[in-house]
């Protein structure tokens, strides 16, 4: 495969990849591969090697005789999302805390300033994609290949959700926008210090911030759906 190939592959997938975060491609949607060979200037072998990886990384999943699907965010998946998410959150910052690199934390800086910079340009899609990678970078920390795999199929349906969130359209939750910036900063500090519990405390606060936000958007309304506590949680329904 030669350079320009290479590059039109590179795009696809992460214009793919984007297009699903921001549900530019709806969940549980198929996708049309002649439309996508045709887009993107590529081949069928090529593009379904970009599908194959979309699918080990969550992004998609491939049906025999059906095609490429975008992953789903069904009653189970949503169910088993908030189940897992705050106990893999919490293990994730409590490893980065005791991992990270110099190097590493400046990126997780430069990419808060730009997430802070979405939020206050009512930008939802830059809002949610910063987020994604600010807490892509903060697994890059923990670097452990048993949590890392887990923490990106999560990433990929809490950013689906968090262009509700962060959509400024949503008046009620400016407070909490801002709030979920400020905890932003408080990661990079207590990940500086080195601070595991600090870390890992924060990681639930920060997840119990969204959840109201979170449970509204999978469970229909009059419907009440026990969609898990997070560890170490207490009755109130969020910190909304």
């Amino acid at each position: 495969m030669n350079i320009e190939a290479k590059s039109r592959k590179a795009i696809c997938i992460e214009d793919l990849r984007r297009r699903i975060l921001t549900r530019a491609l709806a969940p549980g949607s198929y996708l049309d591969e002649t439309e996508i060979a045709e887009a993107y200037a590529i081949s069928r072998p090529p593009l379904r090697e970009i599908l194959r990886q979309l699918a080990g990384e969550g992004y998609v999943v491939l049906h025999r005789n059906r095609g490429a699907q975008v992953a789903p965010m069904t009653h189970k998946t949503m169910r088993n999302f908030f189940i897992a998410a705050p106990m893999i959150y919490a293990a994730v910052a409590r490893l980065a805390a005791s991992h990270a690199t110099p190097q590493q934390i400046m990126r997780l800086k430069d990419t808060q300033r730009l997430f802070r910079a979405a939020i206050r340009d009512g930008d939802a899609t830059e809002s949610a994609l910063m987020n994604e990678r600010f807490h892509a970078l903060i697994g890059e920390m923990a670097d452990n290949e048993f949590l890392t795999p887990s923490l990106r199929r999560l990433l990929i349906d809490h950013t689906r959700i968090g262009m509700t969130f962060y959509s400024p359209r949503n008046l009620t939750l400016a407070e909490q926008r801002g709030v979920a910036a400020d905890q932003h900063d408080r990661f990079i500090a207590l990940i500086e210090a080195g601070d595991a519990d600090g870390a890992a405390d924060l990681a639930i606060a920060h997840w119990e911030l969204s959840r109201a936000e979170i449970e509204s958007f999978v469970t229909p309304q009059g419907m009440q759906i026990p969609l898990g506590r997070a560890p170490g949680a207490g009755n109130e329904r969020g910190a909304s």
